[in-house]
């Protein structure tokens, strides 16, 4: 049986092929490790829950996304309807790091006239020997997109549920404040709780109507 849940919020994650997405995932939703697998085809689905205060349930939709260039046509599809991204970059390869802008825009051109929140994780902290990304590199390039940075490991379980939760959180106090919320023209956000009928496409509408949801906790 479905555990009982208030709110739902859509997730994507980002970043270039081989930086451990599903492996970050993996560890987050089922607690195990895998050392190498197939890569992403296309897009893969997976469902966590999470109490974000007491008595508040959010189910949390995954879509972990292929990095290689040949699935972006698939994968671009599920941007718009996200209300969170995982910008991941594998910190022993510059590359991936220099990616993140490009993942970046090209999600907010799709998710345009709606919000989303972004997490810039350095993934593969564990291999320190062979880091090419320094943490303040990290943390100036997630400064300069509004968002947080954290470092994670996959394998040895470093940060994981800290990164998925920071996030999490940042969704549901967009979603108390009329920053985001339920459309029938987006699926980022879902609701069991009575809504207001007053959230707009911009943000600043949102605001300035002073919308709110009924059951702002």
């Amino acid at each position: 049986m479905e555990i009982p849940w208030k709110y739902q919020f859509r997730i994507i994650l980002l970043g270039d092929s081989t930086v451990g997405k599903s492996s970050l995932l993996r560890r987050y939703t089922e607690g195990i490790f895998v050392e190498s697998g197939p890569h992403t085809v296309g897009v893969d689905f997976s469902v966590h829950f999470v109490e974000v205060e007491p008595g508040v349930q959010v189910k949390l939709q995954f879509w972990d996304t292929a990095g290689q260039e040949r699935f972006r046509s698939v994968t671009r599809s599920y941007y718009r309807n996200s209300a969170g991204g995982l910008l991941l970059f594998d910190i022993t390869n510059r590359t991936s790091f220099e990616s993140i802008t490009q993942w970046h825009q090209e999600v907010l051109k799709k998710v345009n006239p709606f919000n989303i929140l972004f997490l810039v994780v350095g993934h593969k902290s564990d291999l320190v020997a062979e880091r090419q990304v320094m943490p303040e590199e990290g943390e100036k390039l997630a400064a300069s997109l509004g968002a947080r940075y954290v470092e994670t490991s996959a394998k040895s379980n470093s940060n994981i549920t800290i990164a998925f939760e920071l996030l999490t959180q940042e969704i549901y106090e967009a979603v108390k404040k009329g920053f985001m919320g339920p459309n029938s023209e987006w699926e980022g956000v879902k609701s069991r709780v009575r809504l207001t009928p007053c959230f707009r496409r911009q943000k600043t509408k949102a605001v300035q109507n002073g919308c709110a949801h009924a059951g702002d906790l």
